[in-house]
């Protein structure tokens, strides 16, 4: 398959819900995941930067990320989606289109990018220069001729931003306005309530991703 056929074949398993996306760091580790009967790959930041001895976060450098990348895409013949953290470099739209640009000549079907910025302790990125940041990298994408499944990560819940209370609401606005600049779909990590996931479902209109942790619901 091209990119745009990994792409859309992704894209099509995300109606059957749900849809079990298990972390790959190496190749090795993407052969496993696929011979298990798995439909698609995410890659983990986390478990490819540990592999490299370094913490999450941004702590690795964006051609080493790409290169882990590249080796489980070489891997396996089902669809991978990468996470991308924040984009690299400092993350500006400028760094998210050269990320975009790599991912998209080594076939990735998707890619994870974070409102969490990785930089001077910041919590989150504010709504607007994260909605930017996913305009890019559809318009990227669209430049390049080809297709990919952008799923918008917000961190508002894994890292407890602002008030109990306050973080539906704040997840509801950003899903809206990052599916209107060209997500596919809403990741949401440190959801676990069962009510709270459903309220999130109808807010995002679209396809939500959530993180298999203690205390969430199973599949």
């Amino acid at each position: 398959m091209n990119n745009s056929e990994r792409a859309r074949y992704f894209r099509q398993l995300h109606n059957r819900r749900p849809l079990i996306l298990p972390n790959a760091w190496d190749a090795g580790s993407a052969r496993v995941i696929e011979a298990a009967g798995a439909e698609a790959i995410a890659t983990t930041s986390a478990g490819i930067s540990w592999s490299f001895g370094r913490i999450d976060g941004q702590k690795l450098r964006r051609e080493d990320m790409i290169q882990a990348v590249r080796n489980i895409v070489e891997a396996v013949e089902i669809p991978v989606t990468a996470d991308i953290e924040s984009g690299y470099g400092n993350g500006s739209p400028a760094d998210v289109a050269e990320t975009v640009n790599a991912l998209i000549a080594i076939g990735v079907a998707g890619i994870n990018i974070e409102d969490s910025p990785g930089r001077n302790n910041e919590a989150l990125l504010s709504v607007e220069e994260q909605a930017e940041r996913i305009r890019v990298a559809r318009e990227t994408t669209v430049a390049a001729g080809t297709d990919l499944v952008i799923n918008a990560r917000t961190d508002v819940y894994l890292f407890a931003v602002g008030k109990p209370e306050t973080r539906l609401e704040a997840v509801a606005k950003r899903a809206k306005l990052y599916r209107s600049c060209g997500a596919d779909c809403v990741f949401v990590p440190g959801v676990i309530d069962f009510s709270t996931i459903a309220e999130l479902v109808r807010a995002a209109e679209g396809p939500l991703n959530i993180m298999a942790m203690p205390g969430a619901p199973s599949a």
